[in-house]
């Protein structure tokens, strides 16, 4: 038996995710991910204005007038929802944790493949594989996605981006689309993401919050690090401290968004707090204009 305010939880976010999905996404996903090609369907007596190109000659010649062919999109399609539930995930420094707008984001990213009809499938990892679920259409697939992802008690502690992508490949033959959402806490993945972007469609979505970058002055604090449980003491009063702190995160950022663009891979970039729809429908809106 699933407990009451577990039920409350996943029902909030289904209701929100659904709401954001019908009024804003779900035309824009269907123009920004085409299917995998387009499938013969019938041919029909040609009409003015339409392209000469489509005539079906041997229809043609056979009826004595003209055919032309009609064509369908091969709509489904298969996403894959990569998310990092590595404990600096449960960082949050307002209403609301890295993990919570993980969360509501994966939801509404699953909502909108399942109204185009395409399948979803999530895997959550850490340092490891903490859970794996194939593609599958349904809402009832999503809810499943969206408990696994409010309460999956991760084993691991630090991120392996590395490790997640290699198993991408090994569950993954065919081409997929892939948000792989994530703080991206980590390096050396550089070549497995080089290897996974001419396999599948990579969309890297970088989730932060705007105290890992900056340091109010709140006197002596002792900081731990969620993934690796190092503990230093700070003087945040120092100005200078909290200088070098902000210039050692921007250049961690500024080093990840360098070999994004290297690998030719555009970024959603999402913050705690702010506004999670806009970077997604900006996103949608250039992707389309670019198909």
């Amino acid at each position: 038996m699933i407990p009451a305010d577990v039920i409350r939880n996943i029902r909030r976010i289904q209701i929100k995710s659904s709401h954001i999905v019908d009024d804003l996404l779900v035309g824009r996903w269907h123009s920004a991910f085409k299917g995998r090609g387009m499938e013969f369907e019938e041919v029909r007596p040609y009409q003015v204005g339409d392209d000469v190109r489509s005539i079906d000659w041997n229809v043609t010649a056979r009826a004595g007038e003209p055919f032309i062919k009609l064509f369908r999109e091969e709509r489904e399609m298969s996403v894959v929802l990569l998310v990092d539930i590595s404990r600096s995930q449960d960082f949050g420094s307002v209403h609301q944790t890295k993990r919570q707008l993980v969360t509501e984001l994966a939801a509404t990213l699953a909502f909108s493949a399942i109204k185009n009809n395409d399948k979803v499938g999530l895997t959550m990892f850490s340092d490891m594989i903490e859970q794996s679920l194939p593609p599958r259409q349904g809402s009832r697939h999503v809810l499943r996605i969206i408990r696994e992802l409010l309460y999956t008690d991760p084993v691991g502690t630090r991120t392996d981006i590395t490790a997640a992508l290699e198993h991408l490949g090994r569950t993954s033959r065919r081409r997929r689309v892939v948000f792989l959402i994530s703080d991206f806490q980590d390096q050396g993945y550089e070549q497995a993401l080089k290897v996974m972007r001419r396999k599948h469609d990579i969309i890297p979505v970088l989730v932060r919050d705007k105290r890992e970058s900056e340091l109010p002055a709140m006197g002596l604090v002792a900081l731990r690090s969620p993934e690796t449980g190092q503990i230093v003491e700070v003087d945040t009063t120092s100005r200078q401290c909290r200088a070098r702190f902000h210039a050692m995160m921007i250049d961690k950022q500024k080093r990840t968004d360098q070999m994004l663009s290297r690998l030719r891979l555009e970024p959603i970039r999402l913050e705690t707090g702010g506004d999670m729809i806009e970077p997604l429908t900006r996103y949608f809106d250039r992707r389309q204009a670019k198909a």
